[in-house]
This record gives structure tokens, C-alpha cells and sequence, in this order.
């Protein structure tokens, strides 16, 4: 059986690079005579490359060849990657992908293409790097109710808030150190913005609860209004600050989900969770909760899950995975606003500070007040007690003399 890579750039190269040095253990473990990697589909040259020989521009090689029996999209984004996808898919080839906008906008339909045409549709590599988590939901809790997926699945967003929770920085210090170090892009606008937290628990949302959540389903709040402030606060509060993306079950058949800020006591196991690493948190009825722990992203973490595909590709080339979703259905994923929460909110008072609290725990009963060294006078923050977050902002609202700096909600992970 021969595969095809598309994309040789980190994770394709990587791909590569994984396949030649461990092909004997690959071949034995995809219980087929050869597995060969015969194409590299790429538009640029790679003169230097010990796979040159491999390389070539013109999509419809691989798509022709009936030798080619497993094709790797590593090229990202839609364009052109659904298109080949798709026609890999119809002309009877299995498909691995580490792109997670596609699957994350696409999934279900590529999945009903590859049932329709037996073949398989995998994407491991997709959601945690390195992190096994799509088989695992799929395959090893699949005796198991999820009721809650939570997570910290950027590692761009949590090194910069390891940073400013450790060591002080300011988010845009944090933000010019990660691009120094090569984890974040130029432009990170994806990462600090949380969109690639969103594309990511939609496939696992999908996934464990059976229908196909899409992006613009999911609120979606990136970290760039975090300051060392709300750390400091956080750090009162008994905890510290992470970007989670949850999902889970309500009693009615639909779902929540949603990307933000969030505290996260430090008793947890995602509050240890630093630097690149990235943690999802799986909430069975029968196992309760398990925690998968590795690098979330990095060439050869996803190279080595983007193989692991192959491999299962390889092995059911006859007998076909039973795997995947549903399509969407309308109102689906509820409002996030209707769902009770604690919310930690920071503010600035105008006016006296005494009659603003006072009218404020007369609104709020029950809120916690925080406090920081040094803060200005007129600052004060709290946590407020659980109640859904659309009546407490309303509430908020109706407080005189108090401008909002700041909300985060508060987690139970």
C-alpha cells in the first residue's frame, strides 16, 4: 500500500521524517506486507530535501494513482484542503488530517463521504498534537456517558499566561517571548483570540456527544483582556488563570459550550498545567474524571499521532472503522448566558466606595470580595455566587457609580 503526504511544511515534514526512521516498527504494526510513503505534494521546492525525489505540484498524481490507497492532509485551512479531501475520499482513498478548521467546520460531511465510499476518515492529530484523545473518547470511554470535556488546548495562550501568573510579565511581554521562542505565530491573532481553542472543542464536543458543533456555535473569548491584575486577584482567590474550552450534556439533549478565561483552583489538576503543554479533562459517569496530559502541538508530537492514523488506516483497509457524528441541528448549544456561574468581576467605583458595596451585596447576596496589594482606591474586585450569568450581568448593571474592568468566570475542573 502506498501513501501520499499534502503539505510539507512542520507537521508534513515531520510526517516524513517519522515514516523513514521508524518504517520497519510502522509496516509491523500496520499488519500490511509494505506501507510506502510514494508522494510529497507541495508548491514549493525542497531542493536539499532527502525526500525530493518524492516531490511533486499536481494534486491529481495522487488522486490517479490507484497505488496510493492512504493520503496525509497536513496543508491547513479549507483551501485547497477540502476540495482534495473530498476527492481523495470519493475516489476511494482513506484520508488522515492534522487540520483542525477542517474538521472542525467540515467533519461531519467528510465522514459521511468516507462511510459512503468505504473508506476511513481520521484525524487524531487534529485536536492534541501528540495528546491521544480522539481515540481514546472514541474507543477506550466508549462504555462511558460524557457528561463534561474541559480543557486547556492552546499551548500559545497558556505559555504567555504561565508567564504573567509566574513571573509577572504583562500579556504583551508574555505575547513578544512566545514569538521569540517560536510559539506564536507573527500574527497570533488565531491563538490569543482563542479561535483555535474553539476549533478544537467542537471536534471533541461532536464527538462525545454525537452531533457536529460548529464554530460559530461557540462563544469564543480569547486572553487578550487579561492583565496582571485579574493574576493577582486570582492568586487571592486560591487559584490561577487558564483558557478553557468546555463542552457538556444538559438534562434536556442539548449541549454548552464555550472558550474563555477562566480561574481554576489550584488544587486542580489543569492549574499545574504550564508553558506549551496542553491538558483535556474527560468527565465520564463511569470513570469519572481523566485527565490527558502531553505537548499539544510541535512537529514530531503531531507527526507521531498523524502516523498512528495511517497505521489504523492501514489496518482496516477491509473492515471499516465505525466512527464518527451526526450532523448539527438547530439550537443545539444553548445560550451560555442561561447557565448558572460564579463570576470573578474587577471594577472601578465612582463616588463612595461603602455605598456602592452596600448596594451592591443587596443586589448580589453573598459575593466574596478579593483583594491585591497596591490596587488604587477606587478598585475593588469579588466573586460572585452561582446564578445563570445573564441575570448577573443584568444586576450588574443596575449598580450606580461602578465602571466593569473585567470578568472572568470561575470553573469546578
Amino acid at each position: 500500500m502506498k501513501v501520499a503526504i499534502m503539505g510539507f511544511g512542520v507537521v508534513g515534514s515531520g510526517v516524513a521524517e517519522l515514516f523513514a526512521k521508524n518504517h520497519n516498527k510502522i509496516v509491523s504494526s500496520s499488519t500490511q506486507p509494505e506501507l510506502e510513503l510514494k508522494y510529497i505534494l507541495d508548491i514549493k521546492d525542497f531542493p536539499g530535501s532527502p525526500f525530493a525525489d518524492m516531490m511533486i505540484k499536481d494534486f491529481n498524481i495522487i488522486l490517479n494513482d490507484p497505488e496510493v490507497g492512504i493520503v496525509v492532509e497536513t496543508m491547513g485551512g479549507l483551501k485547497p484542503a477540502y476540495d482534495y479531501v473530498s476527492a481523495c475520499l470519493k475516489a476511494k482513498k482513506s484520508v488522515v488530517t492534522s487540520n483542525k478548521e477542517l474538521v472542525a467546520e467540515k467533519g461531519y460531511e467528510l465522514l459521511s463521504l468516507a462511510k459512503e465510499n468505504g473508506v476511513n476518515f481520521l484525524f487524531e492529530a487534529s485536536v492534541g498534537g501528540g495528546i491521544p484523545i480522539i481515540r481514546p473518547i472514541s474507543q477506550c470511554l466508549a462504555a462511558n456517558e460524557i457528561d463534561e470535556i474541559a480543557g486547556i488546548l492552546n499551548g500559545t495562550t497558556n505559555f504567555i499566561l504561565t508567564k504573567m501568573f509566574k513571573e509577572g510579565m504583562s500579556f504583551g511581554d508574555a505575547l513578544k517571548l512566545a514569538q521569540e521562542n517560536g510559539y506564536a505565530e507573527s500574527n497570533p491573532a488565531a491563538d490569543i483570540e482563542g479561535t483555535d481553542a474553539c476549533r478544537k472543542i467542537c471536534i471533541l464536543a461532536s464527538l462525545a456527544f454525537g452531533k457536529h458543533v460548529y464554530p460559530e456555535e461557540v462563544y469564543t473569548e480569547g486572553i487578550t483582556k487579561i492583565t496582571t491584575e485579574d493574576v493577582d486577584y486570582a492568586k487571592n482567590w486560591g487559584g490561577v488563570v487558564k483558557l478553557i474550552a468546555r463542552a457538556g450534556r444538559l438534562e434536556n439533549g442539548k449541549i454548552f459550550a464555550l472558550v474563555s478565561p477562566a480561574f481554576v483552583k489550584s488544587s486542580s489538576q489543569l492549574a499545574s498545567v504550564d508553558d506549551v503543554f496542553n491538558a483535556i479533562l474527560v468527565r465520564g459517569d463511569a470513570t469519572g474524571d481523566v485527565v490527558f496530559y502531553g505537548r499539544g502541538a510541535g512537529k514530531m508530537p503531531t507527526a507521531s499521532a498523524v502516523v498512528a492514523d495511517v497505521i489504523d488506516c492501514a489496518k482496516h483497509a477491509v473492515s471499516k472503522k465505525v466512527f464518527g457524528w451526526e450532523d448539527g441541528i438547530p439550537n443545539y448549544v444553548v445560550d451560555y448566558t442561561s447557565l448558572p456561574v460564579s463570576l470573578y468581576v474587577r471594577v472601578s467605583a465612582v463616588g463612595n466606595t461603602s455605598e456602592i458595596k452596600k448596594e451592591l451585596e443587596s443586589k448580589i447576596p453573598g459575593i466574596n470580595y478579593l483583594v491585591r496589594s497596591a490596587s488604587p482606591a477606587n478598585e475593588f474586585a469579588f466573586v460572585t455566587p452561582e446564578m445563570p450569568e445573564n441575570e448577573i450581568r443584568e444586576k450588574l448593571t443596575e449598580i450606580n457609580g461602578i465602571s466593569i474592568i473585567n470578568t472572568i468566570r470561575i470553573t469546578d475542573y
